[in-house]
């Protein structure tokens, strides 16, 4: 049986995301006999025309969508943003360099231990001291001068800040743009690699999505486990094993989906409406919400915020879930409530949320 919006709640998860239902829907039909060759694509051998077909089209669907500049390889790693942790100082950090990290929220710390299990690590910024409320002014960051990268993660789901700009440095930027990637326009000209799990806003979980300078592949190591090194990913065209198949069918879905709304500026347009729609709801209900972040750095994809206790946030999840809205419980590691808004989140999702908070903050407050 077709699904339809009536059947489906509100899905503000951070990850896995929600997803177009046109393209479940699409996927659904499709699955069982892929273009009628009487076998599913995850069935099919990741050599044969119609995997290797998907693959390219996915990346040219990346490519459009994102205006990814030719001197910019796009990839399909297994292992999502965790595995990029690792991966990324294995193949930038050379010895006797350092690498620069701003410690932003919960994935920029992982992503630090990583690294500092390769080699030396420098802290430009450390969050910590404000409980990851806010971001450095971009005008504050200078690179080391032993730095052979700095790593940032554009928007931390767990506490809800986004950076708004990026540093001048003279070195390439390396940035974790898994919950905020094909929301906003990208200046390439200070990124020599991006990387995004594609479960927080492009696809299923299981696949990162990486866009890398060739001259940040040029640098990879070959001593390197085969599998651990750029560079051969890029020779294999995202085909060095058998590829997570499934989950780049869904991200090429997703971006014919995103190209027929009309791009980025169609994402960016709405991640403005929505999150302004919550936002508005936590400042207008007389401090009966608190979102602790810095208005500056206020995330438009994952929208964090308190009820005056810890009961009426049990509640207020608990109430929300029942109407439909599932997902808003707040990180365990933080609590309070979260609402994350991705691409697919339909405008009448944070208006039904916005609502909601209206009505729990009257009866409540």
């Amino acid at each position: 049986m077709t699904a339809t919006t009536t059947d489906r709640i509100f899905n503000f998860s951070a990850g896995p995301c929600t997803l177009p239902l046109e393209v479940l829907q699409q996927a659904a039909d499709e699955l069982p006999n892929y273009q009628n060759n009487g076998a599913s694509l995850i069935e099919m051998s990741h050599r044969s025309k119609q995997v290797v077909s998907v693959f390219e089209e996915a990346t040219q669907g990346v490519r459009d969508v994102l205006c990814v500049p030719d001197d910019m390889h796009i990839l399909f790693i297994g292992g999502g943003a965790t595995f990029q942790f690792g991966m990324i100082p294995m193949n930038l950090l050379p010895n006797g360099k350092s690498a620069d990290y701003i410690h932003s929220g919960a994935w920029s710390k992982k992503a630090i231990a990583d690294a500092k299990a390769v080699g030396n690590v420098n802290l430009l910024f450390d969050g910590s001291d404000s409980n990851f409320t806010t971001l450095p002014d971009a005008t504050s960051i200078k690179a080391s001068d032993d730095a052979a990268y700095l790593h940032v993660c554009s928007n931390e789901t767990i506490g809800g800040v986004q950076f708004t700009d990026y540093p001048d440095v003279d070195v390439p930027i390396v940035a974790d743009m898994s919950s905020e990637i094909t929301s906003r326009p990208i200046d390439y000209d200070k990124f020599g690699l991006i990387y995004a799990g594609a479960q927080k806003n492009i696809g299923p979980a299981g696949c990162a999505l990486v866009l890398i300078k060739q001259e940040i592949v040029d640098q990879c190591p070959g001593n390197l486990i085969n599998y651990l090194n750029y560079a051969n990913h890029v020779k294999g065209a995202s085909m060095l094993n058998t590829p997570p198949v499934f989950q780049v069918y869904m991200i090429k879905l997703v971006m014919d989906w995103l190209k027929a709304k009309g791009g980025v500026a169609w994402a960016q347009q709405q991640a403005e409406t929505r999150s302004k729609t919550l936002y508005d709801s936590v400042e207008r209900n007389n401090g009966f919400y608190k979102c602790p972040v810095d208005a500056k750095y206020r995330s438009k994809m994952n929208v964090v915020f308190t009820t005056p206790n810890a009961d009426l946030d049990a509640a207020f999840v608990k109430e929300a879930d029942a109407q439909g809205m599932s997902g808003l419980k707040g990180h365990r590691s933080v609590g309070g409530c979260r609402a994350s808004i991705y691409n697919a989140m339909p405008i009448e999702g944070a208006e039904a949320l916005a609502s909601f908070m209206d009505a729990f903050a009257a009866k409540n407050g």
